[in-house]
Formats: C-alpha cells, structure tokens, sequence
C-alpha cells in the first residue's frame, strides 16, 4: 500500500497530480494551519500570456486557523470570467469548462471544500482511480501529534508500507523514522514537460488549468508519469 498525504490546494500543479497518481490512498491534511501566501487558496494561470495568480479570497486567513476552518470570500464568478477570458481560445476549452464551472459554483463556503473537490473533479476528468480519504474525517485522534510522528501513525493505520511525500519535505523527514516503523519514505520530484501554450515562450509550473486547456486527457495522463522518486 502505498500513500501520499497533502493538503489541499486550489487546482494545485501538475506535480501534485503526480503525486495522487503513484499512490494508492491520498489523505488530504484538512486540519493542519493554513498558510498565507500558499497555495490552498491560489495557484498561478496565463494571463495576458503571463503567469499571474488565480486567487479565492478568504476571510481572516489567520495561519492561526487550520484549513477546514477558514471560509472564502465569493470572487467565484470574477475568477471563471478570467478564466473564459484568458483561455476561450485554447485548445480544450470546450471540454474543460464544465468542470471548472461546476466546482467554482459549488454550494459551499468552506476553502477545503473546495479546493478538494477541485483535485477530485480533475481526477475524476483523467480517470485516475486512488482513493481519497481526509485527515480531519478519517484520523482525527493522530491531530496533536509531532509532524513526522502523525505521517507515520496515519500510514500504520492505513498498513502502508510505503509513504511519498513531495519533494519539498526532504529537509523535513528522516527516512530513519520511517524505516524504524517498516515504513519506506520516498520523495516524488515531477519533471515539467513543455506542451504547447499561446506563444513560443513556455511558462512552466502553472495550475493544473494551464494543463488541461492546452492538453489531451491521454496526454497528461503521460505527463503525470514522468517524475523521479528519490
């Protein structure tokens, strides 16, 4: 078994998508603090051809507040405008549209509720089969645990025997204390691949929008394989 567990963000990369591809079980880390100027509430998009942020408000982001806390202002509507405005043009407009209108009119107020049914409705798009689980709902009694700590009691009770993080937690994660628990950690680095956007300049790392507009589901499903685990 096999399990990545993420927080959830707002139509996040490509590479979190990877991330959910190569595990069996993603647990999405709802009750851990909300961070400013991350990427749970925004992620970047073309705009004007250039990389611009794509932000959900929210009301008193404290990072004080865990994410299932905090609520979002409704700048729905003004963000699919950008969208339509910003990518009518591209190729797959037309089919990914009424995914992005059906999430951003979601009946709720609550910013983790949103940003995973944006990663379920994309996965649900590609076809990808994991199962999904949230930390709040599923493992409530490892909250209050230190950070390595908690990783590894969600995997036992999950009976992994392997666990991926993504790349960014290799200074923050001993493959010791893993392997102390017959737990195997891994670090998933994606590998951006060049697709064609408006110009000839490629403009890496954007939302996982940028990929499905210009993208074919077979052809993102291919981009999503190509990472390294270290």
């Amino acid at each position: 078994m096999k399990v990545a567990i993420m927080q959830p963000y707002f139509f996040p990369y490509i590479g979190y998508f990877s991330l959910i591809k190569v595990v069996d079980l993603f647990v999405f880390y709802d009750d851990v603090n909300y961070i400013k100027r991350g990427w749970v509430n925004r992620n970047r998009i073309l705009i004007n051809s250039e990389a611009k942020y794509l932000t959900l408000n929210v009301k008193n982001g404290s990072q004080n507040k865990l994410i299932n806390e905090i609520e979002f202002d409704d700048n729905r509507q003004k963000l699919l405008k950008t969208i339509e405005l910003n990518y009518k043009k591209a190729p797959y407009f037309k089919q990914v549209w009424p995914l992005l209108e059906t999430n951003l009119k979601l009946k709720t107020t609550s910013l983790a509720d949103i940003a995973i049914n944006s990663v379920r409705s994309v996965t649900n798009y590609l076809g990808m089969q994991t199962k999904f689980e949230i930390s709040s709902v599923s493992y409530p009694e490892t909250k209050g645990l230190e950070r390595s700590e908690r990783l590894i009691q969600i995997c036992r009770k999950t009976h992994a025997d392997t666990y991926i993080n993504a790349i960014g937690g290799i200074d923050l994660y001993d493959k010791n204390d893993f392997l102390k628990n017959h737990i195997n950690l891994q670090f998933l680095k994606p590998q951006l691949l060049q697709y064609k956007q408006y110009k000839e300049t490629f403009i890496p790392g954007l939302s996982i929008i940028d990929v499905l507009m210009f993208n074919s589901i077979e052809e993102i499903n291919k981009m999503l394989e190509s990472y390294k685990l270290t």
